[in-house]
């Protein structure tokens, strides 16, 4: 009978009992030393343990102590499946609808189309920044003006922006400086803004602080174009013929020699419209200019404001430019763009009122 080596049977007998402690090894390893990913095995009850071995690159029993320590010091499973609230395909055909509903509204923003119902020479006339809630605004002028415009045949208003000071974030302080309050100052612009048969109003900075749902939009209650920063139009008159209004809160460009010069240069190297306005600066301006090529004449006008005492421009020391915060354009249609009849520019809107009312009475 062959006798086996007893160092063989020993070393067999250890192996056995070693895999058996493997088996049922208890230890367990720190949970950074667990792969992200196995968390989100853990629970698949379709992998073996030999799968996860051979998907993982380790023994089954470090499969084993990983599970041990997930159960022990997490308690729970790790993955949790939620829906998903966005799916990229609608995503995608969501923003390419949002950017066409956005180029068809920037296209029509860049000239509004406006038929003008009444027969025969309209004014227009164009409100310096009102500052209705200052204490050195004029606003019984203002008032008067609007009622002039209201009770014209043939008048309407264009509002070059800034109707309130609407302070807001740190310039809420200087609440503290005018004896209107925010509520008062609401009340007055609701009170000017329903005054005016508008033709178009503009919001300035201080308008356009507001932010989205500016109450303005609600206030205007009747047919007119308001956007911030600048408003174009083409008015269309009975008899065919075109005029177009550009008014920006402020166009780009100053100079200590000429007051009008930010619409001025618009007008040259740009905006090839009859009337173009602007306001912020609360100085008067006025320059005519004509195009060579087309003979087309451009009344550029900067108006003044109706706040009349400032403490900011005597804080920096600006000198009074205020000569007419209110200018109007009277527009005949029976003229070409060569003609200087087209469009008359009165920087008094009483004296304007009574040149309207006479030219319609001609017709």
């Amino acid at each position: 009978m062959v006798q086996k080596n007893s160092r063989s049977v020993m070393g067999t007998m250890k192996e056995s009992v070693q895999r058996t402690k493997n088996k049922y090894d208890t230890s367990k390893v720190h949970l950074s030393n667990i792969p992200p990913s196995f968390f989100d095995c853990y629970t698949d009850e379709g992998m073996t343990p030999t799968e996860l071995s051979a998907m993982f690159g380790v023994g089954k029993r470090t499969i084993r102590k990983w599970k041990k320590t997930i159960k022990d010091d997490i308690g729970f499973q790790r993955k949790v499946e939620m829906p998903d609230e966005i799916n990229i395909d609608e995503l995608v055909v969501e923003r390419v609808k949002k950017f066409e509903r956005k180029t068809i509204r920037k296209e029509a923003e860049k000239c509004f189309p406006i038929e003008v119902l009444k027969d025969g020479p309209i004014a227009i006339a164009h409100f310096g920044d009102p500052h209705v809630d200052d204490d050195g605004t004029n606003l019984g002028l203002l008032l008067k003006h609007a009622e002039l415009v209201a009770n014209t045949d043939g008048m309407f208003g264009g509002n070059v922006g800034d109707v309130q000071n609407n302070w807001v974030g740190r310039l809420g302080r200087l609440y503290g400086e005018q004896s209107t309050s925010a509520v008062e100052s609401w009340k007055l612009t609701e009170h000017f803004i329903k005054m005016v048969p508008w033709l178009y109003l503009c919001g300035g900075n201080h308008d356009a602080w507001s932010g989205a749902g500016d109450p303005l939009e609600y206030m205007i209650g009747q047919p007119t174009v308001y956007q911030n920063h600048q408003v174009r139009l083409n008015l269309i008159f009975p008899n065919k013929k075109e005029v177009r209004v550009n008014c920006r809160h402020n166009f780009k460009g100053h100079s200590q020699y000429n007051t009008a010069h930010g619409i001025t240069k618009a007008a040259m190297l740009g905006w090839r419209d009859h009337i173009l306005t602007a306001g912020h600066t609360h100085v008067s301006g006025y320059q005519v200019l004509k195009d060579p090529m087309t003979g087309l004449i451009s009344h550029a006008i900067r108006c003044a404001s109706y706040k009349t005492y400032d403490r900011y421009a005597e804080q920096l020391g600006l000198a009074d430019q205020n000569i007419f915060e209110c200018p109007v354009t009277i527009i005949d249609p029976q003229y070409d763009d060569n003609d200087s009849r087209l469009v008359t520019t009165v920087f008094d809107p009483f004296e304007a009122a009574d040149y309207l009312t006479w030219k319609r009475s001609k017709k």
